[in-house]
């Protein structure tokens, strides 16, 4: 979280139980885009640090997971807060499709409770080893518009070193399957994986734009600490390529996917015209939005927050939470959650950052309200970013060095 050590965690998240409901008026910016974690794998990859656990040692049957998130989901709705319109459904994890059966129902009263517009974005992260001709008609005919495939490499040897329980013939086929379907596909591709070099990186990519998707999300490994990876790396046990080697294959992607009819509009996002994430674009221009699962995030404007029953101070702007990760607390109908508060000139900031992750940035009014103008002409001088007909954007090279240019913004200086 953005703003610091949390000011709040566990309950009493809510003032008490009749405290701020929203009946007929409501209030203002009702969060229009749902996320719902669902928190288990087949197995742990060895690079993952995000909050599942194998399905085997899960002492709950999926339909019981299905079942207490759309409990938790209906705590929400029932304040008011999952109502008004969601724009977006966005089902990820772990890995949803290891729900089986229960996910196509899942989704369904999902989009009961959330009200979900009949134009919505409804999409369902995916694993080509648990997807199924089947599930994929009982998706569409649950609402499902758009599936994201959880890919990362077409080299099986690269799959096997991540840990990944799935091969690349088994990646196509998923794939076709949503392309047959009709839905939506979304690829998910990694560069900078141990013994990967930029033949067979070119070639992931290759393949991943022939499996016919509309959207791609084209991104580094990060090796995050307490992981089998790390420990592997560490030891010596495994390599991966240096900086300049992936900056050479992120743009060798991304000139390999201009080629192709997919324009770049964020970091590591790609896609055809009109296919762009309508809900990750919600994250990244400061929409809010609810998480819903053990370890999903959150994030309320303060006015909303209040007429729902939330415990927020005088003098902020937006609430940020995460739901405990947790499996049996974190699927809990009002489940323990960590709780962040951001001023103005603080959700402003963040808007900023985030803003800077989008090929088209942010403009001069959200600089100055952010306070972030004498940042930016100091990126701008080292080449990280530019200025544009009012708009500042990062560059190539500060999309490389992000950590860093996404840092000095949200410090401010």
């Amino acid at each position: 979280m953005m703003g610091g050590d949390p000011e709040h965690t566990g309950p009493p998240f809510f003032a008490g139980d009749d405290a701020g409901h929203v009946g007929a008026d409501r209030p203002p910016a009702l969060p229009r885009h749902v996320y719902v974690h669902v928190p288990v794998c087949r197995s742990k990859c060895t690079y993952c640090d995000f909050f599942s656990l194998p399905v085997d040692s899960v002492p709950m049957p999926p339909a019981a997971i299905a079942d207490a998130l759309l409990n938790q989901t209906r705590a929400w709705a029932e304040r008011g807060l999952a109502v008004g319109g969601v724009d977006t459904l966005y089902i990820g994890g772990g890995t949803p499709t290891m729900l089986g059966d229960a996910l196509p129902g899942l989704v369904s009263a999902l989009a009961i409770w959330c009200e979900v517009e009949q134009d919505a974005e409804v999409t369902v992260e995916a694993n080509p080893d648990s997807l199924t001709p089947a599930l994929v008609e009982t998706l569409a005919m649950a609402g499902v518009t758009r599936v994201s495939l959880g890919v990362q490499s077409f080299s099986d040897a690269e799959l096997a070193v991540l840990g990944r329980p799935h091969d690349a013939t088994e990646a196509r086929r998923a794939a076709g399957w949503v392309v047959d379907s009709g839905l939506a596909l979304s690829v998910d591709v990694m560069c900078g994986l141990p013994g990967q070099d930029e033949s067979s990186w070119r070639a992931s990519v290759a393949a991943a734009v022939g499996c016919g998707p509309s959207h791609l999300s084209v991104y580094p490994l990060q090796v995050e600490d307490d992981t089998p990876l790390a420990s592997a790396i560490a030891a010596g046990e495994l390599t991966v390529p240096d900086e300049d080697e992936v900056a050479a294959m992120l743009a060798a992607a991304s000139k390999m996917l201009a080629a192709e009819g997919f324009g770049r509009y964020e970091v590591a996002n790609y896609a055809r015209p009109g296919s762009e994430s309508r809900h990750n674009t919600a994250y990244w221009t400061g929409r809010p939005y609810l998480g819903i699962g053990p370890g999903a995030h959150g994030m309320l404007d303060a006015r909303t927050a209040r007429a729902a029953g939330v415990i927020v101070p005088d003098g902020v702007a937006r609430v940020r939470y995460g739901v405990t990760p947790d499996l049996r607390e974190g699927l809990g109908v009002m489940p323990e959650v960590e709780v962040e508060y951001l001023s103005g000139q603080e959700a402003a900031r963040e808007d900023a950052m985030l803003g800077l992750r989008r090929t088209r940035g942010i403009d001069d009014a959200l600089a100055a309200r952010a306070g972030v103008v004498q940042a930016l002409k100091s990126l701008a001088a080292e080449g990280l970013v530019s200025r544009v007909s009012g708009r500042w954007a990062a560059t190539d090279r500060g999309w490389l060095l992000g950590n860093e240019v996404f840092g000095r913004v949200w410090a401010g200086g």
